[in-house]
């Protein structure tokens, strides 16, 4: 299809290109379609990975004339960032990488745990994810339902019931472009994650 529409661009995010799971593997996509790779603007960063989301330090790879127009934009708009975060970066994406798989396996426990429960609660469809740290599970099983205070009408009203009964914060799926369905990070203790799950499960069993 991009290739149909040769001025258009190609943005890829590839930030959790170390966090999949299972059979699924990582492909980029200009490795897919070399004939995109002169319109592919490549970004990624060391938050996700390298769990150093407070250095600020992400990266985009792409055409010379792109990233050289880039830099004019961003060197009159923000701050650069400083040395310290700059070096750390460095020595995360050349030092040692063996941490990696088992970080994913880690997070693969997670999310197998996160899926299995919320797949238990009545009325909640929870798709298994192949990768990131977070879910995006259906609610519309529990839509027309009597929460603690009103009839639950939309995911947005699915999580402000829940947050107010539960004390779950969740983020409704039209905060993403998709109802209704809400979006729930396991990137938490695995202690953490199974008690706000029993929530969940407690709530979708009390509504009438």
């Amino acid at each position: 299809m991009l290739l149909r529409y040769p001025p258009e661009w190609v943005e890829a995010d590839e930030g959790d290109e170390h966090r999949v799971y299972g059979v699924f593997r990582f492909t980029t996509i200009a490795q897919v379609e070399p004939g995109l790779y002169d319109r592919t603007l490549t970004m990624n960063g060391v938050s996700k990975a390298y769990a150093m989301t407070g250095w600020r330090i992400g990266y985009a790879g792409g055409p010379e004339p792109l990233i050289k127009a880039m830099g004019k934009v961003m060197s009159q708009s923000t701050s650069n960032p400083c040395s310290i975060s700059q070096w750390a970066s460095v020595e995360a994406l050349n030092g040692p990488q063996d941490f990696l798989p088992g970080r994913a396996r880690a997070f693969q426990e997670r999310r197998d745990l996160v899926v299995g429960m919320l797949n238990q609660a009545t009325g909640i469809r929870c798709p298994s994810p192949e990768g990131a740290f977070y879910v995006y599970p259906s609610c519309e099983g529990v839509l027309g339902q009597r929460g603690p205070s009103k009839v639950i009408e939309t995911d947005e009203d699915f999580a402000s019931e829940l947050l107010q009964a539960e004390g779950v914060a969740v983020v409704h799926g039209e905060a993403f472009g998709l109802s209704p369905f809400f979006r729930i990070s396991y990137a938490t203790s695995t202690a953490v994650l199974e008690d706000a799950c029993t929530r969940i499960q407690r709530f979708c069993a009390s509504l009438r």
